[in-house]
Formats: C-alpha cells, sequence, structure tokens
C-alpha cells in the first residue's frame, strides 16, 4: 500500500513540473542550452522554485550544528572571520533539473501552443514487419520451450499412464512432451514523415539568425517526431547554389555569395522525386532566409517551382524570414501574393521571442 502512496506523489509532483514547464513554455522556447541537454530519449528542462521535501532523522531535542552560544554572523569553530562580502538580503535561486522524455515535451507543447493532431497519409502504403507468438507446437528450437505446456503434458501422460506419484511427485518430460512456441511475421501499417529542412547561408545571415533555425527546428521536431512512428531528417544549405549537408555543417556552414533561393528548391525537389514517394511519405519542408534573393526573375522561379512541383507533394511548406539588418525582407512579401494554398504557411521570426508565435503559424494548421 504504502508503493501505491509514493506512486500517488510522483505522479502530483510530475503534474506540478508540467504546470512550470507550460507556465515558463516561451521562455525555454527560446532556450539554446536545452538543445545541448538531449539525451537519446530525454531532455533535461531546469525547474526553478520547486522545493523538494527532506526527512531529517533525530530528536528535536537534540543539540547539533546552529545550536548553542553565538550570534548571527560570529564565525564557526575553526574559520575566521576575514570575509569582505556583505550578508544578502535576497532569497537564492532554486533551480531542480528534471528529465522528460521527448513525448511528453512534446505533449506540453501541443497543449500550450493548442497544436491540432496531424492526419498522417501514406498509412496504408508503407508496413512494417512485427513478430507475433500465435500458437504452441510440437516441434521447435528448445529456446521457444514452452515450460508450463511441456510440464502439463508430461504430468498429464504420468497421470494416464499410472506412473504418477503423488507422494513422490517427480515429473520427467519425454521427447513427445515438449510443446514450443509458435510465430510469425505480421505486416503492421506504419505512417513515416521526412522532414527537409533549407536555409540561406549567405552572408547576410550570421550567427544569431542561425541560432534562432536551429532553436526552431528542435522544437518542430519534438512534435513532428510525436506524431510519426519514423521520421527521415534531410539538411539544404544555399547560397546562391545548393547542396545537402547533414546536421552538423548545416548549423555552422557560413558563406560570403549571394542568394539564389531556388536553387535549394530545386535540390529540395530532387531529393523528394528520388526518395520519397508522396503517396507514401507525409513531406514537410521548412525553409529559413532573411528574405534576400538575387533577383525578381529568380523569386518568380520559386513561386512557379511551389505552385507547380513542390505543394502538390508536401503536406506542409513552411517558410521562416528571420530578421537580419543585412537583409531586404522582400522575399516573404512576394510569397504573400500566393493564395488560396492550404498547406503553404508563412511566418516572420524578428527575434528568439518570435519562435512561439512562428511554431504555431506553421504547426497550427494540423497539416
Amino acid at each position: 500500500m504504502r508503493v501505491l502512496n509514493i506512486e500517488s506523489d510522483y505522479r502530483r509532483f510530475r503534474d506540478i513540473v508540467r504546470g512550470k514547464i507550460k507556465k515558463e513554455l516561451r521562455k525555454f522556447l527560446t532556450n539554446s542550452e536545452l538543445i545541448g541537454k538531449q539525451g537519446k530519449n530525454t531532455v533535461s528542462i531546469p525547474i526553478p522554485n520547486i522545493e523538494i521535501p527532506k526527512i531529517i532523522y533525530g530528536d528535536k531535542e537534540q543539540s547539533g550544528v546552529g545550536s548553542g552560544d553565538g550570534q548571527v554572523g560570529d564565525p564557526a569553530d575553526g574559520q575566521n572571520d576575514s570575509g569582505t562580502e556583505k550578508a544578502g538580503d535576497q532569497p537564492g535561486d532554486h533551480t531542480l533539473e528534471m528529465d522528460l522524455t521527448i513525448e511528453e515535451l512534446a505533449s506540453i507543447l501541443g497543449e500550450e501552443l493548442e497544436l491540432p493532431r496531424i492526419q498522417p497519409k501514406g498509412i496504408k502504403s508503407i508496413y512494417a514487419e512485427k513478430e507475433k507468438y500465435t500458437g504452441i507446437h510440437r516441434a521447435g528450437p528448445m529456446s521457444l520451450r514452452h515450460f508450463k505446456r511441456t510440464y502439463k503434458q508430461s504430468l498429464k501422460r504420468q497421470i494416464m499412464s499410472g506412473s504418477y506419484n503423488p507422494l513422490s511427485p517427480t515429473i520427467i518430460p519425454f521427447k513427445e512432451d515438449f510443446r514450443f512456441r509458435s510465430w510469425k511475421k505480421s505486416r503492421i501499417p506504419q505512417s513515416n514523415a521526412v522532414i527537409i529542412y533549407m536555409m540561406d547561408v549567405s552572408g547576410s545571415m550570421g550567427d544569431e539568425q542561425k541560432e534562432i533555425v536551429r532553436i526552431e527546428a528542435f522544437w518542430l521536431n519534438t512534435w513532428l517526431k510525436s506524431q510519426y512512428k519514423g521520421v527521415h531528417t534531410r539538411y539544404i544549405i544555399h547560397d546562391a547554389a545548393a547542396k545537402e549537408v547533414d546536421e552538423e555543417v548545416f548549423f555552422k556552414t557560413r558563406e560570403s555569395g549571394g542568394t539564389i533561393i531556388s536553387s535549394a528548391y530545386k535540390e529540395c525537389l530532387n531529393v523528394i522525386t528520388k526518395e520519397y514517394r508522396p503517396e507514401d511519405w507525409n513531406i514537410y519542408a521548412f525553409h529559413f532566409s532573411d528574405g534576400d534573393n538575387w533577383s525578381p526573375d529568380d523569386t518568380a522561379l520559386c513561386i512557379n517551382l511551389l505552385k507547380e512541383q513542390l505543394l502538390p507533394k508536401l503536406n506542409l511548406f513552411c517558410y521562416g524570414q528571420v530578421d537580419s539588418q543585412y537583409g531586404t525582407g522582400q522575399f516573404i512579401k512576394d510569397l504573400e501574393t500566393v493564395k488560396d494554398v492550404d498547406n503553404l504557411a508563412i511566418s516572420r521570426i524578428l527575434s528568439k521571442e518570435g519562435i512561439y508565435n512562428s511554431i504555431k503559424d506553421f504547426l497550427g494548421k494540423g497539416k
């Protein structure tokens, strides 16, 4: 019974933690340290001002440390009073780091931002094989021997033959007594997704802009991975030309060239065409830029690529424009001319504080 009480207390504590995280979610969304505290399946979240009760054993009348003669401020035995710092009159900060699973974090994100759950497509086209025990056979490997069924069969045989002695119950199974688990593979419908990140790495995109992209990508991944069984992530960088890279290069590369955005959209289309059939995959594309593009002609080409080739293949295309003192910011204005497209989401991200609203702009459609 005591174990049940402990479990109840633990669940109540977890509810308190969830409430603290939801209350401070805007702050957590801008905290790049969380990404560094990400384990394989958990994230360490700093929770302020939660006091953990402690039990102190001993007679409350017993003297100990802090009892006896002396005045406030007197040095303890063995210490000198050469300190120069004055005693403060403010309480210190108490911070507890709590490990949350990615699933718990995604649940909190969805609740606070009121994100609709995604209805995947392709669930009848992608299958995962699962092994399942389905019955008992007379033959099989010893590793699959069913001990209980073998014992019962041996006991039944001995009773029927009259060799069973209840005063000295010794059960020795013969070869024909052995029973084995049988299994077969079944195909389980499974929905998979691929996330394709594209980012402008030209000279006008600085470290601050890339940090915003890195933080937002972490939260986008957290939500989308909670909605799908399997998620692939691909990364494309571009200036005047585009290329696919790994995650580390994606967030650390900086070029000094110009910007031709259509090069990224062509590379994205190339990745999809080669590896991800839209009938089978839920495809998400996120593009981050400061809004600079080489020419109006290339912007027109980008819009044509989106409308004619990319958007028909995608669950969702999201463009996030990160504010930069060097960028013109024109590209988002041109994208806003694209009307009546349900799977196109656009967001202005003026600073880290804008990540909260940007995530809602992107994922609020439930696509």
